[in-house]
C-alpha cells in the first residue's frame, strides 16, 4: 500500500493567510526552519495507479499538480482518483469538491449519512455538484466491523469507526452531535496484511480506539495542537483544544502519552495547526516528539506499507 500525504496542515494551512503568530511570521521571514503546508488530505493506492482520496481540501488543485499519479494520463479527460472518502463535513476537508466539478463522470463519494446531510443542507455542496459533474453517494458503515471496497482500487479494504466530534459550525445540528459526524478509517492491504489507521480529527480516546491502534502498522492521527490551551494562551480563542475537538500532544492524557503504548507501530501526526510549535523543526517541542518516536507529516510525504 502506498500512502501519499497531499496536505499536512490544519484549516488555513501554514502559514495561514491572516496570521502573524511566531510560526507564520517566522516562516514568511525565514527566521525559523519550517515547511509550508497545505490543508490536510492523503491518498492511498494498492497498485500505484488507482487512488482513493481522503478529503478534498481547498488546496486540492495544487495538491494534484504536485503529485503526478493523480493527474490525467490515460484519456483526454481523466484522473487517477477513483473514489473520495470524506472523514467529516468540515470546510477544510470538503471545499475542494467544488474544484473537481468539471467533466461528465460522477464523483464517487464515500461518507456517512450525517456527512451527506450536512453537505446537502447547511453547506449544500452535493446539490451544487448536481449542476456539474454530479455525485454517486456510497454510505459508509461505521460499526468498526463492516468493511467496504471501492471498485477499481486493487487490494485495499476499508473499515470505518465513529469518533466523537462536533459537527461543522454551519451544520443544523452543530450543538447536537450525532454518530457519524466524524470517522476514523482503517485501510488494509489484502495482499501484504499491512494496515493504516487514519484519524485527522480526534477529540477523545474512546474505548474502541486502542484496538484500532494496536492492529495497525501505521497510526496517522490528529496533531493539531501542542497544548490544550494553545489558542487561549495566544489570545486567538477562548476555547481549549479539547473544546474544539482535538487531543493536544502534551500534558496528561495527551497524544504523546496515548501513543507511547504502541511501540511497534509507526506513529505520524497530521492536521497540524499553524500555531503548533512543532512546526518549527528546531523547537524544543519538536525534539520532544522525535525522542518519543513520533513523526510529523509534511506535504509530499510517502509511506509504503
Amino acid at each position: 500500500m502506498h500512502i501519499h500525504v497531499l496536505g499536512s496542515g490544519a484549516g488555513g494551512g501554514f502559514p495561514q493567510w491572516n496570521c502573524n503568530c511566531p510560526n507564520c511570521d517566522g516562516l514568511r521571514k525565514g527566521t525559523i526552519k519550517a515547511r509550508k503546508r497545505t490543508q490536510s488530505s492523503i491518498c492511498v493506492s494498492g497498485d500505484g495507479v488507482n487512488w482513493v482520496l481522503f478529503n478534498t481540501s481547498p488546496d486540492v488543485l495544487q495538491q494534484i499538480q504536485e503529485f503526478a499519479p493523480l493527474q490525467p494520463g490515460r484519456a483526454l479527460r481523466d484522473s487517477g482518483i477513483v473514489g473520495i472518502v470524506l472523514i467529516d463535513a468540515q470546510i477544510d476537508h470538503t471545499t475542494g469538491l467544488l474544484m473537481l466539478r468539471e467533466g461528465q463522470v460522477k464523483r464517487e463519494i464515500y461518507c456517512t449519512e450525517m456527512v451527506k446531510q450536512d453537505l446537502t443542507t447547511g453547506n449544500p455542496l452535493f446539490n451544487i455538484l448536481g449542476h456539474y459533474c454530479g455525485i454517486n453517494h456510497h454510505e459508509v458503515p461505521i460499526d468498526g466491523n463492516t468493511s467496504f471496497e471501492i471498485p477499481g482500487v486493487a487490494n485495499l479494504r476499508f473499515t470505518a469507526v465513529a469518533l466523537k466530534s462536533k459537527a461543522p459550525p454551519y451544520s443544523p445540528h452543530r450543538y447536537d452531535s450525532h454518530i457519524g459526524d466524524t470517522i476514523g478509517v482503517r485501510v488494509e492491504d489484502t495482499q501484504t496484511g499491512k494496515s493504516l489507521f487514519y484519524a485527522p480529527g480526534l477529540g477523545e480516546i474512546e474505548p474502541h480506539l486502542p484496538a484500532q491502534f494496536a492492529a495497525a502498522d501505521c497510526i496517522m492521527v490528529d496533531g493539531t495542537f501542542w497544548t490544550d490551551t494553545e489558542m487561549i494562551d495566544m489570545g486567538l480563542s477562548d476555547k481549549t483544544a479539547r473544546d474544539i475537538g482535538h487531543i493536544p500532544q502534551s500534558g496528561a492524557g495527551g497524544m504523546m502519552e496515548v501513543l507511547a503504548a504502541y511501540e511497534k507501530q509507526r506513529k505520524i501526526l497530521i492536521h497540524i495547526n499553524n500555531t503548533n510549535p512543532i512546526l518549527n523543526e528546531e523547537s524544543a517541542e519538536r525534539k520532544v516528539l522525535e525522542a518519543a518516536g513520533i513523526e510529523i507529516s509534511y506535504d509530499g510525504m510517502d509511506i509504503i506499507l
